[in-house]
């Protein structure tokens, strides 16, 4: 009788440790729509959150050099009439993130390095081409301002964010809903997961996959 060997876990005697209440962020109040997000995204100056707001979608902005308790009247960046579902900070630009909504809208917003006295309500740009909700959002890892959306109407565009206008719309290519996407390191490929239960690496240069 063959004896089964089972390699233990080399991190099974790991356990991690709290931070102190001075090191982390508190009562934010995150948002609860159902959707499959991430709801946060940091680069090196800031942290951003998804959270609850009334009337509309938002999300918060705070300085990573500052932690502990957010007053509950923090600033919120504001502007979608729905939810906001994605965020992601611009790779190029730590002071420029796009947010993508319920709405059906992607919008790139400016942050200033100072908190703001009241509510960032004024986009930079706003993307307009889906048809349904926008769940996904992902810069372009080289080339500067080009965004890419995926949203509930099975429709990925690319987007020149300094003009506001539509590069590419793969309209015909998947038969039901994004999952996800995601860009290979320099940005000449792109690879989704679908409902349809196809993987597809796609050359938006060539338009195929």
């Amino acid at each position: 009788m063959s004896r089964r060997v089972v390699r233990q876990s080399k991190f099974r005697h790991v356990f991690g440790q709290p931070v102190k209440a001075d090191q982390m962020y508190e009562d934010i109040r995150v948002s609860k729509v159902t959707c499959d997000s991430s709801f946060c995204a940091v680069n090196p100056k800031f942290v951003a959150i998804i959270v609850e707001s009334g009337g509309g979608g938002a999300f918060i902005v705070l300085p990573l050099a500052k932690t502990g308790r957010v007053d509950k009247n923090h600033p919120l960046v504001t502007g979608h009439t729905a939810p906001v579902l994605d965020i992601d900070w611009c790779p190029h630009n730590d002071n420029v993130i796009a947010s993508a909504s319920e709405d059906t809208t992607v919008m790139v917003w400016q942050i200033p390095d100072y908190v703001p006295v009241r509510n960032i309500t004024e986009p930079v740009v706003t993307l307009e081409g889906h048809s349904k909700r926008v769940s996904i959002i992902s810069w372009h890892p080289t080339a500067r301002n080009v965004l890419l959306s995926a949203g509930c109407d099975n429709l990925v565009i690319l987007w020149n964010v300094g003009t506001g206008e539509m590069l590419l719309a793969l309209d015909d290519m998947h038969t039901d809903l994004i999952y996800n996407v995601g860009w290979n390191r320099n940005g000449s490929l792109l690879v989704t997961t679908c409902k349809d239960k196809k993987v597809r690496v796609i050359d938006p240069r060539k338009q195929f996959a």
